[in-house]
């Protein structure tokens, strides 16, 4: 797709490489055959190879379908990361900046995760849960979801969204190919950070709910002269977390499969945070559904939570 030039590093260390697609739609990958998807993986990876590449990032349901890169890593042999432990990093960065601008307190507060039975909803909630007053787990698989809950103080599990509604921030990071929150589901002044890919929340959110504060996870400003040489839809010298978690490995010399597999650990994305702040990766404020998050957005969200508090104290 394009040739990628231009990543520096505050340490002056300097990395280029390539965009390749797999063209195929989220409902083609979660429904193809495993065996014919892991193909047209494999072959991009061997593109890849050929253009000297040293280590390939996965991104959106590349990282999502099958084993999370294992059986393409063993297919290829190329050292090969999802980018999840850095997406983790800035959706909880982002998240927990996200409270405090708009004045939730999250002791008192409550944290509702969907998709906590997958990797970066399970490392989320594990992260996230000492910080908030409760924790709700929504999950697909309920008794999956309950063994998750065990390892968060205060956790409930559920397999509906019903008891969304009564959590001050969400983090939504499913594998669903369509959206799955919808304004009735949202508290009046809530954050919601959406990291997945194809998202989450549903535009009608957006057009409907002018009180909730909607912010895409993992927006980072990359450091350097960068040129992606195309257009995905972001500000210049900005891209995905999955994205530049490859990027920064790449800088530290690292032919490694740092995350990989359906598991991230929080000692990956502490690792992660301290590997951003050394090579001046960083995020690049919010953005919701495209668009850049304004300074009156965030207030009119705090006016709303503010009211809602003074409504149920009266």
């Amino acid at each position: 797709m394009s040739h990628v030039k231009g990543i520096k590093s505050l340490t002056g260390q300097e990395t280029e490489g390539y965009f390749i697609a797999v063209p195929l739609t989220p409902h083609m990958f979660m429904t193809y055959p495993l065996e014919k998807v892991y193909a047209k993986m494999a072959a991009a990876v061997e593109l890849a190879r050929e253009q000297g590449v040293e280590i390939v990032g996965l991104g959106a349901f590349t990282s999502v379908v099958g084993d999370g890169g294992e059986t393409l890593h063993k297919m290829t042999g190329m050292p090969i990361t999802t980018g999840n432990s850095y997406t983790v990093a800035t959706a909880i960065e982002g998240t927990l900046d996200a409270c405090d601008r708009v004045g939730i307190d999250r002791k008192t507060a409550t944290l509702a995760v969907i998709g906590a039975t997958g990797s970066i909803g399970r490392c989320c909630a594990e992260v996230m849960g000492k910080e908030f007053g409760k924790t709700i787990l929504v999950g697909r698989d309920f008794a999956k979801t309950e063994l998750v809950a065990k390892d968060i103080p205060n956790a409930v599990p559920t397999a509906t969204l019903d008891s969304v509604i009564d959590a001050d921030v969400v983090v939504t990071v499913t594998s669903a190919d369509a959206p799955v929150l919808l304004p009735e589901h949202l508290k009046q002044g809530a954050v919601i950070c959406d990291v997945a890919r194809p998202r989450d929340v549903s535009v009608r959110v957006a057009k409907e709910r002018p009180d909730v504060l909607v912010i895409e996870g993992g927006v980072i400003e990359v450091p350097g002269p960068v040129d992606f040489g195309l257009d995905f839809g972001f500000p210049e010298k900005t891209a995905y977390a999955c994205m530049s978690e490859t990027f920064m490995l790449a800088l530290e010399d690292r032919k490694e499969s740092f995350t990989l597999g359906k598991h991230v650990y929080a000692d990956q994305v502490r690792e992660m945070q301290e590997m951003a702040k050394r090579h001046g990766f960083k995020l690049a404020g919010y953005r919701s559904f495209e668009r850049a998050v304004s300074e009156d957005q965030i207030e009119r969200v705090r006016e709303s939570r503010q009211a809602a508090i003074a409504v149920a104290g009266s």
